[in-house]
């Protein structure tokens, strides 16, 4: 799992795991909010629609910080692109 600041063009949290489950994508996410230390209502987190990313667990971290979620549409590769 890669948490990637588009505007600074760098991975700013990443871990690695054998299976796709909330808690790596949650500690690439603490990484990058422990790195970066966001302001509060300014950002959004974009990923796809994986079960990782829209698990309980890991949106309600991001409402704790304040971060707004945004997930891509069904079926378009499109909606990844950087």
């Amino acid at each position: 799992a890669f948490v990637i600041d588009v505007f600074a063009r760098r991975i700013v949290g990443w871990r690695a795991s054998r299976t796709a489950n909330a808690g790596f994508v949650l500690d690439a996410l603490e990484q990058a909010i422990h790195q970066r230390r966001p302001a509060q209502d300014q950002l959004v987190h974009h990923s796809d629609r994986g079960s990782q990313y829209l698990s309980i667990k890991y949106t309600e971290r991001l409402a704790e910080a304040k971060i707004a979620p945004s997930v891509g549409s069904v079926g378009d590769s499109y909606d990844n692109a950087l």
